[in-house]
Order: C-alpha cells, then sequence, then structure tokens
C-alpha cells in the first residue's frame, strides 16, 4: 500500500512504528550534519587510539558528515535491537573461555540488515514518492553511537556505549540514511552524573579519561582486532576472555537496573543472537586443540569469524596462563613447538605464567 506524502512528524512516526513492527526494539531519527561527537572523531584518530583498526581513518569526512556519503542525504532512521542474553554455566567444573555476550549466536550484522533493508525497500510506499537511500550494520563509514544518541535512543556514557535509559547499553545499532525530510528526536541527556564504575573496572585501563577510549588497551580490540602479538602487559587482565570484553557494560547501572525491562522477541530476533551451545562457555582444551578446519565449522554464521582462526588460538592460549589449569600443560607445550611463532610465543607465555600459579 502506498501511503500519500505526509508531514515529517507524521513520516517519522510511520517509520519507526513500522522499524519495531520488523521486530527493532528501538527507532529513532537523526538530522545529518556534523557535531560536537562526530567532531571529536578527528581527535581520536588523530591521537592513534584507533590502532591498527586502519579503515576508521578512511572517508573521515562522511563519517563527521554523512551528508557527504550520497547526494540528497538528510535524515537517518537509526534502530536498536538489544542483545542481553544470560551467559549459562559450563556443564561440568573445566576451564572455559568467555566470548562477549554478542558474538555467541547468528551474527548480528545478518539479523540486523536484513530486516533494514526490508524496511528500505519499503520506504518509497511509507512516503510516497521514490527514495535515496542506504543501510549500514557496523559496516559503512558512519558513527552510528553518535546518529542514536542525536535520534534520542541515549546518551554516549563515560565507557564510550550508547545507553538507552530503559533498556541499558546491550544494544546493537543500524543506520537507515535517506533523502527523507523526517522530524529529529529529542537527545537524552548525559546520566552518568559522578559515577565511574566502568572506568574503575576495565582490567586493562584502556579509559584515558571518561568518554574516552584508547582502542589499543581495550580487550575487545586486542582479541577480535589485533593481529600480532598482544601486548604483554595487558594479558593477565584478559583473564579468561577469548573473544571481547564486557566489563564496562556489566559493572554499569543502567544495565543491571533495567534488565527487566527488555521488550518482547516479538520477531524471533533475539532468538536467533542467543549463544549457541558450543560457545555459550567454549572449552579451553577444545579451543587450543582446534585446526583451522574445525575452527571453520565451528564459527560459521557468527561474528567470531572476526578473530581469525589464529587470533582465536591466540587468544586461548594466554587465558590458559591465566586460569592456571595445569591440565593444559601438554596443549600448551604443543603450541609452544609449534611451527607458528606467534602461537609459539603465547604459548610459552602462558607456560611460565603456570609456573608461577604452582609456586
Amino acid at each position: 500500500m502506498t501511503h500519500p506524502s505526509a508531514e515529517p512528524g507524521e513520516l517519522a512516526e510511520r517509520l519507526k512504528q513500522r522499524a519495531l513492527g520488523l521486530g527493532f526494539d528501538r527507532a529513532g531519527v537523526a538530522k545529518l550534519g556534523p557535531s560536537p561527537e562526530s567532531e571529536a572523531f578527528r581527535g581520536w584518530l588523530a591521537r592513534g587510539l584507533h590502532g591498527e583498526m586502519h579503515w576508521l581513518a578512511r572517508k573521515v569526512d562522511e563519517r563527521v558528515d554523512p551528508r557527504r556519503l550520497f547526494e540528497g542525504a538528510h535524515s537517518a532512521l537509526v534502530v536498536g535491537l538489544v542483545y542481553d542474553q544470560p551467559i549459562p554455566s559450563p556443564p561440568e567444573p573445566q576451564p572455559t573461555g568467555r566470548i562477549a555476550r554478542y558474538a555467541g549466536g547468528d551474527d548480528y550484522h545478518d539479523v540486523m540488515l536484513d530486516r533494514l533493508l526490508r524496511l528500505g525497500d519499503e520506504l518509497a510506499a511509507l512516503a510516497g514518492r521514490p527514495v535515496r537511500w542506504r543501510a549500514y550494520v557496523d559496516t559503512g563509514p558512519v558513527l552510528e553511537r553518535v546518529l542514536a544518541a542525536e535520534a534520542g535512543l541515549g546518551w554516549i556514557g563515560k565507557n564510550t556505549c550508547l545507553i538507552d535509559p530503559a533498556l541499558g547499553s546491550y544494544l546493537f545499532l543500524g543506520v537507515l540514511l535517506s533523502d527523507l525530510d523526517l522530524a529529529a528526536g529529542a537527545r537524552e541527556p548525559d546520566h552518568c552524573g559522578s559515577c565511574r564504575a566502568c572506568l574503575d573496572a576495565c582490567p586493562t585501563d584502556a579509559f584515558p579519561e571518561p568518554y574516552v577510549l584508547d582502542a589499543t588497551r581495550c580487550l575487545s580490540y586486542t582479541t577480535i582486532e589485533l593481529r600480532g602479538a598482544i601486548p604483554e602487559p595487558l594479558r593477565a587482565g584478559q583473564g579468561d576472555r577469548v573473544f571481547g570484553c564486557d566489563v564496562c557494560q556489566e559493572v554499569c547501572p543502567w544495565n543491571t537496573r533495567t534488565r527487566r525491562g527488555i521488550p518482547a522477541d516479538r520477531e524471533g530476533l533475539r532468538a536467533r543472537l542467543a549463544p549457541r551451545p558450543t560457545w555459550a562457555r567454549a572449552s579451553l582444551a577444545w579451543l587450543l586443540g582446534l585446526d583451522e578446519e574445525a575452527w571453520r565449522a565451528a564459527t560459521r554464521g557468527t561474528a567470531l569469524r572476526r578473530a581469525k582462526w589464529r587470533g582465536l588460538v591466540r587468544n586461548a592460549l594466554v587465558a590458559a596462563g591465566n586460569v592456571g589449569d595445569p591440565d593444559l600443560v601438554p596443549l600448551l607445550e604443543r603450541h609452544a613447538r609449534g611451527s607458528d611463532p606467534l602461537l609459539a610465543e603465547h604459548a610459552r607465555w602462558s607456560l611460565v605464567r603456570l609456573q608461577s600459579w604452582a609456586r
């Protein structure tokens, strides 16, 4: 059904309701253009806090001002999907590796983008005219958190995550840019106040100051994006984590107080994000024994592919040294004698650390 042209406020409401109908938990509208937060991105890059994520330094002008992405770009419909999932206990006492809550189920890029593209295809009918649009889920030159804050979905907290006052920060974000004139939402005030729970809890001191993340010290960077050796001073702080880190979100009061407010999973999107049994609590012994073919099979269709096989095994080697289980020594010794110099170095580090546990 094609709708007649509507006023910006009516059209924005129409699109937000349709987004909610497709299974998203939040939807808001932002006008496109530079903002203080997007301009600060230039300074963050200049300080080198993005590490080896060189793609972030490409198309900087477009990230700062999304109107540059295509002619006529005017508004952004920003959607949010809660991914907070309870982490089950391991079935039996054994050393396990923790993965970030978002990563153990179906890849969020696929889950989100499928619905965003469907919404994009419906824009012309909803607006009553042809519409130019583009959809992004954490893959294009857009600053999703900045646009989400501009759309009123929440505020960017001291841990640099977007925090929805009702749902917390366990949110995937997607952006649908268009040439539509849509009424923008009102910005949410910053509610962090004097709280610094996230800053104090970070196991690797990745926040040089509130609202600024040094990615090169963040475990979500060192265990996923970094391709070389994990810096030795950060390895102990990694603990048993083998993919990402949730500490700064786990301690946030806005997550602990809002967990019961998660909307019903109307379209089954959240069910697709639930961790698969393999990844709910992955055995470190199993991870250390994975070859590349088994890794491909186990990670098919998940965001875990991002770390690559070598990265995941590297992370498991560090975790093995941190958990202090002597039963893992034979697997560590095998890697220490192996032909891969990166894995061998991390295995030797873990063997030395295990010896310290035994003293």
